[in-house]
């Protein structure tokens, strides 16, 4: 299955090494260098600023990626 998450308000948002998040991929880059999720950016599919996430894996593996995600977005301020 596929989703897609929707992120205004994490769009513009600073991280703490002080870059700012300004779109969908940078969020995604973001996630994927401190989280170690990897998500989609919705500007692939015309529709940023959204990402997707697909939920092709075991509710463990699931449950703990959604975890990493809170975490990063806790982060940012």
């Amino acid at each position: 299955r596929l989703n897609l998450h929707f992120m205004s308000e994490t769009c513009g948002k600073k991280r703490p090494d002080g870059k700012i998040i300004e779109s969908d991929s940078d969020f995604v880059s973001y996630l994927l260098e401190v989280g170690e999720v990897a998500v989609v950016p919705g500007v692939a599919f015309g529709l940023s600023p959204y990402f997707r996430i697909s939920y092709a894996a075991a509710d463990d593996v699931l449950a703990d990626a959604m975890q990493r995600i809170a975490r990063v977005t806790a982060s940012l301020s």
